[in-house]
């Protein structure tokens, strides 16, 4: 149901040229083993960049995400620094880019790709902007608090929501204290901003809480949303 409608020695360093190339044209003008060299950094006695890359590459293109670690560290010089170094990486694009065009229906379709804010001391401030169809634009952190309250003023809410043409924004922050339940400042801010987006034109489907084991839904929980 819709609710929105090893060891390791420093035996050679990655080819100048993928350096070169990655400073003056950008990550963008790397092949995929090119991008892992320079995640390596280096090769093992025996065993060049090149070759780890390579066969990294047939590791993260032929496995299970749960079964990376344990495939890398199978090829012969990748010790654990590198192997997680690779895995680490792939995790953080992860998190970061995997929610392209995702299409969001209910809260916990969205969970999944904000819940690794919750390991964070301080409150989060996020806007998912979210194209006609409900696909999400852009994940922003638009404001860092403290322990227990961020500021946040609605023109960084949808300056950028504006220039990418979003047609609805989703609210999120974390609670370090773990609390679910919304405090008096978040119900304001809430209500704020979706007065805010009714004037600009920008419709606030939502205002999601994250915790560590839960969640709390302005949406679900009738709260400021008929």
């Amino acid at each position: 149901m819709e609710l929105y409608v090893n060891t390791e020695s420093n035996c050679d360093i990655p080819h100048p040229d993928v350096r070169e190339r990655a400073l003056e044209k950008g990550l963008f003008a790397l092949e995929d083993r090119e991008l892992i060299m320079l995640l390596l950094g280096s090769g093992t006695k025996g065993h060049p960049v090149n070759t780890l890359a390579r066969q990294a590459l047939d590791v993260i293109t032929g496995v299970n995400p749960e079964d990376r670690i344990e495939k890398l560290l199978k090829i012969t010089g990748m010790g654990p620094g590198k192997a997680l170094s690779v895995a680490a990486a792939l995790e953080l694009g992860r998190r970061f880019n995997g929610h392209v065009l995702m299409k969001i229906n209910t809260p916990l379709d969205l969970i999944p790709l904000v819940q690794h804010y919750t390991m964070q001391p301080q409150e989060h401030f996020l806007s998912i902007s979210l194209n006609g169809a409900h696909e999400i634009l852009q994940i922003r952190v638009v404001g860092v608090g403290t322990l227990n309250h961020s500021m946040i003023h609605p023109r960084e809410i949808f300056v950028e929501a504006v220039k990418e043409r979003a047609c609805a924004l989703i609210l999120c922050h974390n609670h370090p204290s773990n609390t679910r339940e919304p405090s008096p400042e978040d119900i304001e801010t809430t209500k704020r901003l979706i007065d805010a987006g009714q004037i600009i034109g920008i419709r606030i489907l939502d205002h999601i809480i994250v915790t560590k084991d839960n969640y709390f839904s302005f949406r679900e929980e009738n709260v400021l949303f008929t």
